[in-house]
């Protein structure tokens, strides 16, 4: 891992808290498992293109959709 892997990770985990936050809070499915998603997707992704190209995806989902 690189610096830049640690660091994207770090910001999409803790915009992934507050989504999860969020979503326990408004009981809203989407947040909550986008939030989940976000924090734990950069375990296993090792590439920094992908994992800022799937946590950008992962953060427009709930904007997107709204059920």
């Amino acid at each position: 891992m690189d610096t830049s892997s640690l660091l994207w990770g770090l910001f999409f985990g803790s915009i992934g808290f507050g989504y999860l936050v969020y979503g326990r809070r408004q009981r809203a499915v989407v947040p909550l498992v986008c939030g989940l998603a976000l924090m734990i997707y950069p375990y296993f992704v090792s590439n920094t293109i992908v994992l800022v190209a799937l946590g950008a995806v992962l953060m427009a989902i709930p904007y997107f959709v709204r059920l």
